[in-house]
């Protein structure tokens, strides 16, 4: 049976958003808060679990960013099959079994095992990157920036429930170091599992700002031919990868030069508050002064993220730049998704939305692999000095993306 779009007005649409985000905030602060378990203990395991050569340490947040990669093209398929209720449901799923094969994974002491359990958590994560996207499945276009700004705030929740489980939950399997934060984790994608079911997506109605002709689906390398889509899939993918590769060498560095394990943790419970507490202000921001202008505001805070890393080795210099690091990523990761929704057609969302996020998490976990090695080979100090030409990168793109805009008026 074919249902016929309802034409709604552009405040009706947007009511129906707002309340649609309420849900998809919710499942995105339970679902985002097993991201800083892993990868907060992702390299301590590593380290744990191997002999003398700890270059591999790691190794295991690098499975988990593989797996994000891997579930936003799984995440994608089996929406477009089953729709997103029973989509992030699944999800769900995976993330429940995902973190109780961690927690065995490392009571069986087993560096592989834990490899692998680290990539199931990661396939999780890929559909709970999904809620930015999902949030703007409905709402007219001036509301999708807040509607994504406003699913990331929940980052701030997870930025607390994630460390403190850390703390708190690590030792609840004792003598077995670790396990008992991801077997606490598991609880949260029961909780989401839950919440999920009280969502009723509908199909996306046509506002009166909106045109009922769709054009014939393009393929995907006439949508990643498109200027706007190059670049902002240039900028959110340094954007991300960048914080990856420092945040993932981060604990490992701090307790290198003589800080405690909790101290690296707290530090990563700061980082991702950073990362989403300014999503409070972001969209208001895009709004006003435009999606590239914010990006460009993400990486100069990017570049003072590098600076203060550089300063010294002190337990403020660690947390300040990772607080610098986790702004400067809204800004740019935020600004970034917003132009990505800008440069394709509804019927087209899930194959443009699923080769955004296999090009940004795919390279986000080569970031990850290589700042194991960078820290092991070269120290923390090196590992920082990488920001400022992938800064400098994106903002040719973006040069030139204005240049080309400014063509075709």
């Amino acid at each position: 049976m074919t249902v016929t779009p309802q034409l709604l007005s552009d405040e009706e649409e947007n009511a129906i958003a707002r309340k649609n985000v309420l849900l998809y905030l919710l499942c995105q602060a339970l679902g985002a808060a097993s991201a800083p378990i892993n990868i907060a203990l992702g390299g301590l395991v590593g380290h744990h679990l191997l002999g003398e050569d700890k270059s591999l340490a790691t190794l295991p947040v690098t499975a988990y960013n593989v797996g994000v990669a891997i579930g936003a093209i799984i995440a994608n398929a089996i929406m477009r099959q089953i729709g997103r209720k029973l989509g992030f449901m699944t999800g769900c799923a995976i993330g429940l079994m995902g973190t109780i094969f961690t927690g065995l994974a490392i009571t069986a002491e087993n560096f592989s095992l834990f490899c692998s359990a680290l990539c199931v958590n990661g396939v999780s994560s890929g559909f709970v990157q999904q809620y930015r996207f999902a949030a703007t499945d409905r709402g007219t276009a001036e509301y999708k920036p807040k509607a994504i700004a406003t699913i990331l705030l929940g980052g701030v929740a997870a930025a607390v429930i994630g460390p403190q489980l850390v703390i708190y939950a690590t030792d609840l399997a004792a003598p077995v170091p670790f396990a008992g934060a991801f077997y606490a984790a598991s609880i949260l994608f029961v909780l989401s599992f839950f919440a999920l079911t009280f969502l009723n997506p509908s199909n996306l109605n046509v506002t009166q700002s909106e045109t009922t002709q769709q054009p014939a689906s393009r393929s995907l390398w006439e949508i990643a031919c498109q200027p706007k889509f190059a670049i902002a899939a240039l900028c959110g993918t340094a954007t991300y990868a960048l914080m990856s590769f420092v945040m993932t060498a981060a604990p490992l560095a701090m307790v290198g030069h003589g800080h405690s394990h909790d101290h690296s943790t707290l530090g990563i419970q700061w980082h991702v508050m950073a990362m989403f507490a300014p999503s409070i202000i972001t969209g208001s921001l895009i709004a006003r002064f435009g999606k590239e202008t914010i990006v460009a505001a993400g990486l100069i805070i990017l570049v003072a993220c590098g600076m203060v890393a550089l300063a010294g080795y002190d337990l403020l210099h660690f947390w300040g730049s990772l607080i610098l690091l986790g702004i400067g990523w809204n800004f740019g990761f935020i600004g970034a998704t917003a132009m990505v929704t800008e440069t394709y057609e509804p019927h087209e969302k899930n194959k443009a939305q699923g080769l955004n996020d296999f090009i940004l998490f795919g390279s986000v976990a080569v970031a990850s692999f290589m700042s194991g090695l960078t820290l092991n080979a070269y120290g923390w100090e090196f590992l920082n000095w990488i920001i400022f030409p992938v800064v400098a990168m994106c903002f040719m793109g973006l040069g030139w993306l204005r240049v080309a805009n400014k063509r075709a008026v």
